[in-house]
C-alpha cells in the first residue's frame, strides 16, 4: 500500500479512484511529475491526419502532440492508445524497444490522463494514421475515472456506442465530462461563437457602436419582467440585475450617438423550460433616423447574412423542418393573424371583453390579469405554433407595447414587429417612442397595472423620462435573443444544449 498525504480523505472515495490516487505517488516514485508546468505542442491531432502524406513523411518525422487518453490497448511489448484534443482523436503508437524502462510506467497512466507524445507520424498496417511515440509526457494525471462509451464497429462500418454519457442531466451539470465524452457538443458552441462573431461584424462594418451599460441598476427597466435583487453594502441601497439593456442604450441616443448595441448578459427572475434561463445573452441595437420597416428590412438582411457565413447556405433544419433564411421574410399584421387562428377580432376589447373571448378559446388566463397579459397568452396559445418560418408580426396593440411610438396611421397600434421561427420568439423591435409626454402617460399606465398586482409590468424610471425630455431622435430599435437564435441555427430544441453552464435545480443528495 502506497503512503498517501494525510489531508486525502479516501474513505469516501470509489475503488477507481483509491487506486488512481495511488498510482499518482508511484509515478512520483518513479520520478514522474504528474503535473508539469508546460509542454511545447507542434500540432493538432487533425493535423497530422489531413497533412500526413506516405509519399513524403518527412515534414511530420519530428513532431509533439498532446491530448487526453480516451481508450489504451496493450499488446505484450507495444501498446496503442488514442489521444483526443480539441481537434480530434489520433492514434499513438508506444512501443518498449522506444520507451525503454518508462514502458513499464505506463500501466500507471489511465483513460482520462493528459499526456505529450514526442515521436513521428506513420501509417499502421491497418492504414490508420498515428503517431510513433519517442517519448511520453504525462501532463495531468486524472484521479477520478471519465465516463467511457464502449464502442463496436458493424460489418456495415458504422459505429454503435454503449454506456454513453447521456444523462442530460448529468451533461449540464458536468459539463467538462460531455465535453470530453461528446465532443461532438463542441461543434454547437463553435457555431454559437461563429454566430456571435458574424452580428458584430455586421454592425461593425455598419459603423454603429459596441458599448456597455450597467448590469447592477438602480431601477429595472425596458421589459415587462421579474428582475432579480441584490444590495449594495457600501451604498446601502438595493441594486437590481438588468432585465434589458433598452433604457440606457437609448440615453445615449440622446447623447449623440446614431448607432450603439451591445451583446448582454440579462437576468429575469421567471420559470425555466425549454426556451427560458434566468441568465440570458440578448442583442440590442438602436439606430436614429429610422423606423420599424427599416429595421425589418436590416434584421432580414442581418440574420441571412449571419446563416450563409455561417452554414454556407440560406436554409438550416431544425427538428426535421426546412427555415429558409432568404429575405424578405413573411410579414403578417397581429390582429390578422388573431382572426386567422381564433376566429374572432379581438380589436379595441375591453379586458372583461378579452377575458370573456380568452375562456371562450379555452385560453388559461388568470382572472386578474391584465388586457396585455390576456392578448399575450391568447397569442401564445393560438397563434405563435403555426408561425414556422420566419414571420414578422407587425402592429401590436398599445397594451402591449408601452416603449413603442404610437403607429403613424392605425390608432391604438404601435409601430412594433416580432420576429418568429418555429413558434419561437427570436427576436422584438419598435419605431422607438420620443414623445416624452405619451412616453410618461404609458409608463404611469404601467405603474397602476403594477399596483393592481402585475410584478412583472414597468416601473417609472425618472431620469430615463428627463433624457427623453432632453430629446431623442427619430430612433428604430432591435432586440435578438442569442440563445434561442442559436437553438434554431444548431437544431437544438432546448436552450441547455446551447449554454454551456444552464441554471439547474441544486442536486439532492442520495440520503435526502
Amino acid at each position: 500500500m502506497v503512503s498517501l498525504p494525510s489531508m486525502i480523505d479516501l474513505s469516501t472515495r470509489s475503488e477507481q479512484e483509491r487506486r488512481r490516487f495511488e498510482e499518482l505517488e508511484l509515478l512520483r516514485e518513479h520520478g514522474v511529475n504528474p503535473y508539469p508546468v508546460t509542454f511545447d505542442k507542434t500540432h493538432d491531432a487533425s493535423a497530422v491526419l489531413v497533412s500526413f502524406d506516405d509519399a513524403d513523411p518527412a515534414p511530420l518525422a519530428d513532431i509533439a502532440v498532446a491530448g487526453r487518453v480516451m481508450t489504451k490497448r496493450k499488446m505484450g511489448k507495444a501498446s496503442f492508445w488514442h489521444i483526443q484534443d480539441h481537434s480530434g482523436r489520433i492514434q499513438v503508437y508506444l512501443k518498449k524497444d522506444d520507451l525503454g524502462e518508462f514502458y513499464d510506467v505506463l500501466h500507471l497512466f489511465d483513460i482520462g490522463d493528459i499526456v505529450g507524445i514526442r515521436g513521428f507520424a506513420f501509417r499502421t498496417r491497418t492504414g490508420e494514421i498515428s503517431v510513433h511515440a519517442r517519448e511520453v509526457v504525462l501532463l495531468a494525471k486524472s484521479v477520478v475515472p471519465i465516463p467511457v462509451a464502449k464502442e463496436e464497429q458493424k460489418d456495415d462500418g458504422s459505429v454503435v456506442k454503449y454506456d454513453a454519457f447521456v444523462d442530460k442531466e448529468q451533461r449540464y451539470r458536468k459539463r467538462y465530462l460531455d465535453l470530453i465524452v461528446n465532443p461532438e457538443i463542441r461543434e454547437t458552441f463553435r457555431k454559437r461563437a461563429q454566430i456571435i462573431s458574424e452580428m458584430r461584424r455586421y454592425f461593425d462594418e455598419r459603423g454603429w457602436l459596441e458599448v456597455e451599460t450597467p448590469i447592477l441598476q438602480p431601477l429595472y427597466g425596458g421589459a415587462t419582467a421579474r428582475p432579480f435583487v441584490t444590495h449594495h453594502n457600501a451604498l446601502d441601497v438595493e441594486l437590481y440585475l438588468r432585465i434589458a439593456d433598452e433604457l440606457y442604450l437609448k440615453r445615449l441616443i440622446v447623447g449623440g450617438y446614431e448607432g450603439v448595441y451591445e451583446i448582454s448578459k440579462n437576468f429575469r427572475n421567471e420559470g425555466m423550460d425549454k426556451t427560458h434561463n434566468p441568465e440570458y445573452t440578448a442583442m440590442e441595437i438602436y439606430v436614429a433616423y429610422k423606423d420599424y420597416i427599416w429595421m425589418m428590412e436590416m434584421t432580414e438582411d442581418l440574420l441571412q447574412s449571419i446563416v450563409v457565413k455561417v452554414f454556407g447556405t440560406t436554409t438550416v433544419t431544425f427538428a426535421g423542418t426546412d427555415l429558409s433564411f432568404a429575405a424578405p421574410f413573411r410579414r403578417a399584421r397581429m390582429y390578422d393573424l388573431f382572426d386567422e387562428y381564433t376566429g374572432k377580432n379581438l380589436r379595441g376589447l375591453s379586458r372583461e371583453e378579452l377575458l370573456a373571448a380568452a375562456v371562450a378559446l379555452n385560453v388559461p388566463v388568470d382572472p386578474k390579469a391584465s388586457a396585455m397579459k390576456i392578448l399575450d397568452e391568447i397569442f401564445s396559445v393560438l397563434v405563435q405554433p403555426h408561425l414556422i418560418q420566419p414571420t414578422f408580426v407587425m402592429d401590436y396593440p398599445v397594451e402591449m407595447s408601452p416603449l413603442a411610438k404610437a403607429h403613424r396611421t392605425e390608432t391604438g397600434l404601435v409601430e412594433r414587429f416580432e420576429l418568429f421561427v418555429m413558434g419561437k420568439e427570436v427576436a422584438n423591435a419598435f419605431t422607438e417612442l420620443n414623445d416624452p409626454i405619451d412616453q410618461r402617460l404609458r409608463l404611469e399606465e404601467q405603474a397602476r397595472i403594477r399596483a393592481g398586482g402585475d410584478d412583472e409590468a414597468m416601473v417609472v424610471d425618472e431620469d430615463f423620462l428627463h433624457a427623453i425630455e432632453v430629446g431623442m431622435p427619430p430612433t428604430a430599435g432591435l432586440g435578438i435573443g442569442i440563445d434561442r437564435l442559436v437553438m434554431l441555427l444548431t437544431n437544438n430544441d432546448s436552450i441547455r444544449d446551447v449554454l454551456f453552464f444552464p441554471q439547474m435545480r441544486p442536486e439532492r443528495s442520495s440520503d435526502s
